[in-house]
């Protein structure tokens, strides 16, 4: 196993640290290896500090440099690395290590964009059977093969089987301490994270949709132009989409939370054997308290700023440079020039004045309730930013209390009885005829 580094700075590696975005740690990396190392404990940055490196700029451009880590450290949304080189071998060449970066795992397009991965390959094993480092070269770190790699991180939660004991929790131990609550169901707890559908992987650690997001703004729209005469604003859009299930980088909450654990309860509640349900999935409901700066309405400029970003391509937001320190000068980069026109698009008025940090940031939108499925959700979002990224723990700003779910089966039932159901949850006629059906369905008794 060894660290990859990429970054696009010039002369990056020349000084003793370097500062990698939150957001950048883990990206290309097996999705069951990022499980590991998702929470940097103890444990985690140990386990990093003694596996080597492979230092490198975007391209491969002035070729690899071999090292290892002597420091990790978090700093709010960045994570500060120390490091030093190998002092026996030599940088490697680009073109000698892209011809083995298969073999290392490095994939040709993960080496356009800066970012720390994990790579589950023996490095000086690849290096030495390559010849690009003599056979009697030594792992180094040298304790590197005698470490264990650290288990997944288990989040505290607590657990529920039943709406009453659900409701009782909500009711008296989360506290909102002049926060707004909201609420949000998975059906599988082991599974599913709190990131947008956009920003989702596959098992290798690629992302799936995030480097088309422009074209699938622009595919839906074209295809289905007439449900989208009504939206004026690019967020408004985006609601849509998201309720058509295009991937968006909105994440659906909830107000209302048994709304939370019908979607917690409704799906994996396993195989009815001899009257009860085997092989269930532990279902989880997330509760966000969300500090007042961080809600926004439909109209928001802020929000408007975040949403259209879904129009730049994939090229022009790499192309943002977050280390303008002046504010000026910041707007007059030609990125955000387009995106202040996209912006202005639906607010003519709006001033070029974008404030760099709002653009990774994560804010709750309350959105227009435009239909039927939102208003009986009591729907909201949280709006992800540029490479925005919710810590599993929560943040600052919005901090986060899980609640496991069992016994699925039989919450769904009791929440029937409150009129809480595919009918009422999705007010569709296809919706109702469904749990009409199911309702009324005639099962033979066992003889």
């Amino acid at each position: 196993m060894y660290n990859l580094f990429v970054t696009a700075q010039d002369g990056a590696w020349e000084s003793p640290s370097y500062e990698y975005d939150r957001s950048r740690f883990l990206e290309y990396t097996n999705e069951s290896l990022a499980e590991k190392f998702k929470t940097l404990g103890a444990e985690q940055i140990e386990y990093l500090k003694n596996i080597p490196c492979l230092f490198t700029y975007e391209g491969f451009r002035g070729g690899v440099k071999i090292g290892r880590l002597t420091d990790i450290r978090e700093r709010g949304k960045t994570i500060v690395i120390g490091y030093e080189f190998h002092p026996r071998i030599q940088a490697i060449t680009h073109e000698r290590i892209e011809q083995i970066s298969a073999l290392l795992d490095i994939r040709k397009w993960e080496m356009n964009r800066t970012h720390w991965a994990i790579k589950d390959e023996n490095l000086f094993e690849r290096l030495r059977s390559s010849g690009l480092a003599h056979r009697n070269t030594q792992d180094w770190p040298q304790s590197a093969l005698s470490k264990r790699q650290p288990s997944e991180t288990k989040s505290q939660t607590s657990r529920v089987s039943t709406v009453a004991g659900f409701i009782k929790k909500v009711l008296t131990e989360i506290e909102s301490n002049g926060a707004e609550v909201f609420y949000r169901g998975h059906s599988d707890r082991r599974k599913y994270k709190l990131e947008p559908s956009l920003f989702r992987k596959d098992d290798r650690g690629n992302y799936t949709y995030l480097h088309n997001e422009h074209i699938l703004y622009r595919e839906l729209i074209v295809s289905n132009a007439d449900d989208f005469d009504a939206d004026h604003h690019t967020l408004d859009r985006l609601v849509r989409m998201q309720h058509y299930s295009l991937p968006t980088r909105l994440l659906d909450i909830t107000s209302n939370p048994l709304i939370a654990l019908y979607f917690a309860c409704k799906s994996k509640y396993g195989e009815l054997k001899s009257g009860k349900y085997e092989g269930e999935v532990e279902g989880e409901v997330v509760v966000f308290s969300v500090s007042a700066n961080y809600i926004k309405y439909f109209d928001s400029d802020k929000a408007s700023c975040i949403a259209n970003l879904a129009r730049l391509p994939k090229t022009e937001k790499d192309a943002i440079d977050f280390s303008v320190s002046d504010s000026v000068t910041f707007n007059e980069q030609l990125s955000i020039k387009r995106l202040t026109h996209f912006i202005r698009g639906e607010k003519p008025f709006f001033e070029p004045e974008i404030v760099p940090s709002h653009l990774k940031d994560i804010v709750c939108v309350k959105s227009k309730k435009n239909n039927a499925r939102i208003h009986s959700q009591s729907g909201a979002f949280l709006l992800f930013g540029l490479d925005a990224v919710l810590d599993e723990s929560g943040s600052e700003d919005i901090k986060v209390i899980r609640i496991s779910v069992s016994n699925k089966a039989g919450i769904l039932a009791e929440l029937d009885r409150l009129n809480i159901n595919e009918s009422t949850v999705f007010p569709y006629i296809e919706s109702s005829a469904k749990y009409v059906a199911n309702k009324y369905r005639f099962i033979a008794p066992k003889i």
